[in-house]
């Protein structure tokens, strides 16, 4: 008997991670939703939504894959919370077991789509000339 440990192969240890299985569809009819007012951030503008749906159509966020390039991005606690609560809500009202980066890449993709069709009237121009900070304050640490 050899005192030698037995490891997987390097076929097992570099296998693909992504697989059909592991993507969960959407279920087939609409979960209830929340009436718009109670939603935050959501009740200034009604039909706002679909049109944010109807641009993101054609960008999509890159979902399960193996990514190339990282970035880090500090949220204060209130944001990260509400982060956690919104994927813990797509996943037990809608079936959507995501994680955080998915969860950004797709709000990234959302928002770029909004941008590239409404330009200085987009969700992104509005919002950042609100917040009054310019990109050497928003910069961060």
């Amino acid at each position: 008997m050899s005192r030698r440990a037995s490891l997987p192969g390097a076929s097992e240890l570099f296998r693909l991670t992504s697989s059909p299985a592991l993507d969960v569809p959407a279920p087939p009819t609409p979960a209830p939703q929340r009436p718009e007012a109670q939603r935050p951030g959501h009740g200034h503008n009604p039909g706002h939504r679909e049109q944010l749906e109807r641009s993101a159509a054609g960008r999509r966020g890159s979902g399960r894959q193996k990514h190339d390039s990282k970035i880090t991005v500090y949220v204060s606690g209130e944001e990260l919370v509400a982060m956690e609560q919104a994927r813990l809500s797509l996943r037990a009202e809608h079936g959507l077991a995501i994680d955080r980066g998915r969860l950004v890449r797709e709000a990234v993709a959302v928002l770029l789509a909004d941008f590239d069709e409404h330009g200085a009237d987009s969700v992104l121009v509005r919002r950042l000339r609100e917040g009054g900070l310019d990109s050497e304050e928003a910069a961060g640490p």
